[in-house]
C-alpha cells in the first residue's frame, strides 16, 4: 500500500492520478474526509483509492497497518498564506509531521513530505537546498514558518526513516487546483477573467526594482513535480530537502501571455494594488537551486513556463476537465 495524505487537495491528487497511471491502485487516501468540500471531492474523479482514512485517526491506522505499507507520501498540510493562527500551523504542519516522522523511523517506512519556497522568505540568502540554510532563512508568513520549523527539527534528528525528503516546491499550477480559491495560481486566475471579461487584471509592483508585471517566480507544472515524487519514490537514494522547480524564473506578465495565447484570445492586461494584507509579506522573485537533484539522477527535462500553460489550458480549463 501507498500512503498519500492531503489526498483530495491538489498535488496529492495529482500524485494519486500518476500512481494510477503506473499500475500503484492499493492508495491510503488520508485527509480531512469529515469536512470534506464537493469541489475537493471532485479530485477523486477517475481515481483507484483502497481505502480512505481521516487524519485525526491515520497515526493510529498506521500503528496497525504498518507492515502493509510500502511508501508514504505527506502532502497533508494547511497552506494558506492568509491564516494568521500559529496554532493551527503548530497543529497540522509541525506538530502531525513530527509524529508521522517519528513513526517512520520505527517502522523504517520511507517518506517524501512536502516543504515549501515559502521557506526561502524574501529571498535574500538565495534558494539553495543545502542542509546548512534552515537555520538562517526567515520565512514571511507563518505557512512558511511552521515548513521551516520542521525542516530544521528533521535535519537535527539523529534517527531518521532510511530513506527521506523534504520537498520545496515553488509556483505549482496544473489542474486539480480549482478548489483553492483564492491560493490558486495565477494561471487559474487569469484563465476564469480572460473567459468573463477578455482581459486579465495582475497585482502593481511596490517594489522599484521591479515593473507592474515583472514579479517573477519559479513557475512550475504540477505533472513535473508528481513525477518528481515518483523518482525518489524508486529511487529511494540520497536523503534530504530537495527543491521542485524549473530553475528558471518568470513574469507573471509572461504566465498571463502565455495564458491568453493558449486561450486564442488578444492580449490585454491591466494592473491593481497588491492586497494590503500580503503586501509587506509579497516574494518578487523566486528561483530554485535545482542542482541537488540533478546530482541525485533526476534529469527528465520540465515543461518550459508555455509547454505546461498549454496543457492546462487547452486540455484541461478549456475542456471544463479541472481533473488530472
Amino acid at each position: 500500500m501507498i500512503v498519500v495524505t492531503g489526498a483530495a487537495g491538489f498535488i496529492a491528487s495529482a500524485l494519486i492520478a500518476k500512481l494510477n497511471e503506473l499500475g500503484f491502485n492499493a492508495i491510503i487516501a488520508v485527509d480531512d474526509f469529515v469536512n470534506l468540500t464537493p469541489e475537493k471531492e471532485r479530485n477523486f474523479t477517475g481515481k483507484t483509492i483502497q481505502r480512505r482514512v481521516d487524519l485525526e485517526v491515520f497515526h493510529g491506522w498506521l500503528d496497525e497497518h504498518q507492515a502493509e505499507v510500502e511508501f508514504i507520501f505527506h502532502n497533508g498540510a494547511c497552506s494558506a498564506t492568509t491564516i494568521f493562527d500559529k496554532a493551527v500551523f503548530d497543529k497540522l504542519n509541525y506538530n502531525y509531521t513530527i509524529k508521522l516522522w517519528q513513526q517512520c523511523v520505527e517502522y523504517q517506512l520511507p517518506i517524501v513530505y512536502a516543504s515549501s519556497a515559502a521557506t526561502y522568505g524574501n529571498g535574500e540568502l538565495g534558494y539553495d537546498d543545502d542542509h546548512s540554510f534552515p537555520e538562517k532563512l526567515k520565512p514571511l508568513n507563518l505557512y512558511g514558518e511552521s515548513k521551516n520549523n520542521f525542516d530544521i527539527w528533521a535535519l537535527a534528528q539523529e534517527e531518521k526513516p532510511f530513506f527521506w525528503a523534504g520537498l520545496k516546491y515553488f509556483n505549482v499550477y496544473g489542474p486539480n487546483e480549482y478548489h483553492k480559491q483564492r491560493m490558486a495560481s495565477v494561471v487559474h486566475h487569469a484563465f476564469n477573467q480572460i473567459n468573463e471579461n477578455g482581459a486579465m487584471k495582475l497585482f502593481q509592483s511596490h517594489n522599484p526594482n521591479f515593473e507592474d508585471g515583472g514579479q517573477m517566480r519559479d513557475f512550475v507544472y504540477v505533472k513535473d513535480v508528481v513525477d518528481v515524487q515518483i523518482f525518489l519514490m524508486n529511487s529511494r537514494k540520497h536523503s534530504g530537502l530537495y527543491n521542485v522547480g524549473t530553475g528558471k524564473a518568470r513574469t507573471f506578465k509572461s504566465l498571463v501571455q502565455a495564458t491568453f495565447k493558449a486561450m486564442g484570445k488578444t492580449e490585454q492586461i491591466s494592473y491593481i494594488p497588491t492586497p494590503e494584507d500580503i503586501r509587506d509579506k509579497y516574494q518578487y522573485f523566486t528561483e530554485a537551486k535545482m542542482d541537488k537533484l540533478s546530482a541525485a539522477g533526476y534529469h527528465k527535462p520540465f515543461h518550459t513556463l508555455e509547454e505546461g500553460v498549454t496543457d492546462y489550458v487547452q486540455n484541461y480549463l478549456m475542456k471544463e476537465k479541472a481533473i488530472y
